[in-house]
């Protein structure tokens, strides 16, 4: 067998032996993974959509705490992936970290379909008037719900990593491939999601919480099994570094001592090994940039010391996490924004006529479907049609640079927000005009008025939420590339515990003395087009600030190996584009 026939990245099958490219990993070992990515979708908006009404109308939870619960576990199942990011690219490996956490999913989704199917777990009613949970049911109800969050740690980060390992990024084919990956990725995410909203919410709401839970929990046991199916042709990363993470609190302790010491006049004189190095060891190459500057001391050589100074390569890589950690910052007002999706819009859209007909009810959380539906439509017409288009006017692979597809997304939510601040102002006329008081009174407005709030969320998470999952996972330095995606999750993890704060904050200063809260109990008697307004100034705040940082940011430069050890730059352009955007 010739080497030619084996991958190009060095990848390698689970039994640590070279894998023969033919046979091997692309999408037909990700058909076995997307399986798995679309059930798990499925659990997690199954529970996210309706979890507010669930400790409402169940648990007898008030509006404050019920949203204040539900973002501090969707910021739990977003925050968990650091610690499974770092098992993986440190201990494990990608595929066995999934495969322990997936087991902790199913154990937790198992516990939760339990909680609310057994009557001893539920609180008990007698002529409509319920009692108040107990300790232990509300004990075991949250442990399963911080179960799940616990295995979603290790599976999010590891297996869309897992899934853009199985392309190979040193043949072309192949990583043309891979610039569709993420897209059609997110679009498997989206079908599991639009069966979450659609359907699992109507059969909590009406045929049982027991049954809405327990079809995810058996359709997560059936996507496993087709997953490991498909092991004999999955391609897995070897890890070049024993500890990836460790450069990451090793360049600033060096550059910190070496802080006396001058910077040479030219950056070739810093510390670096041979190309040939990088040739035999498999590892790429980053290139110098000249930002960030005060972590070049690090690569001084210095003659009074016994130690080596860091390489170049290992200071570009804690700049590359600077760099992103810039970017990360200005995508948590956006979380914010996506947060209310599965909070206050959904208690906002049960105060409004939802008949569909003389006798059905829509569930105000399955308009989240309409998020997912737009998501559908749009990501096969960006992947076919924008991208084609716009690779014709700008040169560029995917079309635009991913901080331009990220501006764009982030442009749409500031329209998107402007526009449910509109609604929730024209509600509260309806409200005045029907002297509407009462707490479960229907307001005389139909729901859809929510709908293009929702739909245009759903087009610009194509450009946000892709493309953020795509850039921080090309822009992680080699060994670090799960570690790197959870920049993705954690933001959106953040943002749902920065919800969860200021709307206690809001509740708590709005609602002093006499005045009425913005976010009361009762929101035909509150002021939630404030809060709406509050969120479109910091949004538009926002997109100032990523317009600032996306200037600043300068993609890696990296050198690997072709054609039996010749070395070639893969380099970005710095130019500014249109939207301010730098390259």
């Amino acid at each position: 067998m010739e080497t030619k026939d084996f991958t190009q990245d060095g990848t390698v099958d689970l039994h640590g032996r070279p894998v023969i490219a033919s046979k091997t990993g692309k999408w037909k070992a990700c058909a076995f993974l997307v399986g798995y990515e679309a059930f798990e979708r499925m659990a997690f908006y199954g529970i996210a959509s309706n979890l507010v009404n669930y400790l409402t109308t169940q648990l007898h939870e008030d509006t404050v705490s019920s949203v204040r619960n539900v973002n501090s576990w969707s910021g739990s199942v977003w925050i968990t992936p650091i610690l499974g990011a770092y098992i993986a690219d440190t201990y494990l490996g990608r595929f066995w970290t999934f495969t322990v956490s997936s087991l902790i999913y199913v154990l937790g989704m198992i516990m939760l379909t339990t909680a609310v199917s057994l009557k001893s777990l539920k609180p008990t009613c007698t002529n409509g008037v319920c009692n108040k949970a107990s300790t232990l049911q509300i004990a075991f109800f949250y442990i399963s719900l911080y179960t799940i969050a616990l295995g979603a740690g290790g599976t999010k980060p590891n297996i869309s990593t897992f899934g853009a390992d199985q392309f190979d990024d040193f043949n072309p084919h192949e990583k043309e491939l891979k610039v569709s990956f993420f897209n059609w990725w997110m679009f498997s995410s989206f079908l599991g999601a639009l069966f979450a909203t659609l359907g699992l919410v109507y059969i909590q709401e009406n045929l049982g919480w027991g049954l809405g839970y327990g079809i995810p929990t058996i359709g997560l046991l059936v996507s496993l099994i087709v997953f490991y199916l498909g092991t004999p042709i999955y391609r897995h990363k070897v890890r070049k570094t024993k500890s990836p993470a460790g450069n990451l609190i090793r360049v600033p302790i060096t550059a910190f001592k070496n802080r006396r010491l001058q910077l040479p006049e030219s950056h070739s004189q810093l510390h670096e090994h041979e190309p040939q190095h990088y040739i035999n060891s498999g590892k790429r190459q980053v290139h110098y940039t000249p930002i960030f500057r005060f972590l070049d001391k690090a690569a001084v050589k210095d003659s009074n010391s016994s130690k080596p100074p860091c390489t170049v390569t290992q200071v570009e890589g804690e700049k590359l996490v600077l760099g992103m950690l810039l970017i990360w910052l200005v995508t948590l007002v956006p979380s914010i924004i996506w947060a209310q999706i599965n909070t206050l819009f959904v208690k906002q859209g049960t105060t409004m006529d939802r008949s569909l007909g003389s006798s059905f009810q829509i569930p105000a959380a399955s308009l989240g479907s309409f998020v997912t539906l737009s998501m559908l439509i749009a990501v096969p017409m960006y992947d076919r049609y924008f991208v084609p288009f716009m690779r014709q006017k700008t040169g560029n692979p995917r079309g635009v640079t991913l901080l331009q597809r990220l501006g764009i997304g982030f442009v749409m939510q500031v329209v998107a927000i402007s526009i449910a601040y509109v609604v929730e102002i024209r509600r509260m006329h309806v409200i005045r005009v029907h002297q509407i008081t009462g707490t479960k009174q229907i307001v005389p407005m139909n729901i859809f008025w929510l709908l293009p709030q929702y739909v245009l969320l759903g087009i610009a998470d194509v450009f946000n939420a892709i493309g953020l999952l795509e850039f921080f996972y090309d822009q992680s330095p080699e060994d670090m590339q799960s570690l790197g995606t959870t920049f993705f999750t954690s933001g959106i993890g953040v943002g749902n515990f920065f919800n969860s704060f200021l709307v206690t904050m809001v509740d708590k200063i709005t609602g002093r003395g006499e005045n009425k809260s913005w976010i009361g109990d009762n929101l035909n008697d509150s002021h939630l087009d404030y809060y709406y307004g509050f969120l479109l100034v910091i949004s538009t705040l926002n997109l100032g600030a990523f317009l600032w940082a996306s200037s600043k940011y300068v993609y890696k430069r990296e050198t690997k190996e072709v054609n039996e050890g010749c070395i070639e730059m893969e380099s970005k352009t710095l130019e500014i584009s249109p939207l301010g955007l730098q390259v």
